[in-house]
Order: structure tokens, then sequence, then C-alpha cells
């Protein structure tokens, strides 16, 4: 990740920052921004540590939903925590931090395309069609531990031929 892009990074930060001070009356400290690969996950907040941390190689294929959607939604975490302590990571606050104070849907999934992560899967099947598994979840399907559910059409999952 160049220098440019974790200083357009840092200054959107800043910016969503500024609009939650102005919005709670209240300066919030900035928590800082570390790049790390970390699986499937576009970024993930470090509540305690006040810290952000996003994924460079998803950060390459989808710069805009970054700006738009994930620091908004990794900095809503933050914020809530600060405010009212631990609650349920998506929940009625998480919520109404993203639409009102900073304008965005309340969005707990993305839809990046992960193949340039190169993650070994499994293919699975469903009502749906196919959708692929991680190995950790495939070895916990196959030692009889769990059974995953499509999210659409919520019919168990079973191995493609």
């Amino acid at each position: 990740m160049s220098a440019s892009d974790k200083q357009l990074l840092n200054d959107r930060l800043e910016e969503l920052y500024l609009g939650a001070d102005s919005y709670f009356r209240r300066t919030f400290v900035r928590p800082t921004l570390t790049f790390r690969r970390s699986g499937r996950h576009a970024g993930t907040a470090f509540l305690q540590q006040n810290r952000i941390n996003l994924h460079p190689v998803l950060f390459a294929h989808n710069q805009q939903a970054y700006f738009s959607d994930v620091l908004p939604h990794e900095v809503s975490h933050l914020l809530v925590y600060q405010l009212y302590g631990r609650v349920k990571p998506h929940g009625k606050e998480w919520q109404a931090m993203m639409q009102e104070v900073f304008n965005c849907a309340p969005e707990t999934r993305h839809e990046f395309d992960l193949s340039p992560l190169n993650i070994p899967s499994v293919r699975y099947r469903c009502g749906c069609g196919d959708v692929e598994l991680s190995i950790r979840r495939h070895n916990a399907v196959v030692r009889g531990q769990r059974q995953y559910q499509c999210r659409k059409c919520r019919q168990v999952l079973y191995q493609s031929a």
C-alpha cells in the first residue's frame, strides 16, 4: 500500500471523526490505522486498542468502498464502544451511528471479490447455487461438528461432487 493511499485513508478517517465530534459535541480520540492482511475481513475495529486494521489487498481492489463504507463501518464500532461500552456489534447503537452520523447503510457484510486473496476453499451447494467454504469450515463439516446454511435460501449446504 502506497504512502499516498495511507494518507488518503487517514484524511478520510479525520473527516469521519470531525463529523462525529460535531454531531456529539465532543472530541473523540483518533484511532491508529494499521494495514495487515486479515483473512477475508475488509476491516477490523479493535475496541480496547482504539485501532482499525484494513486489509491492504482488498483495499487495492475496492478502494472506493473503503472510503464510502468500510472506514465508516469500523469507525462506528469504535465510537459506539466509546459512547456505550460493550453492546451488540451491529446492534441498534451501531446502526444508528452508521445512518445518523455517517449517512451510510448499516451493512454488515461486503461483496468483494476474494479471488485476489488466494484463500483455499471447498465448493458447497444449496438451492441458490455454489458457495465457497473456508478450509476451516469444511473440516468442521467433515468432522461432523458443524453444518452451514445458505444465508439466502436457508438450506443446509452440501459438498459439491
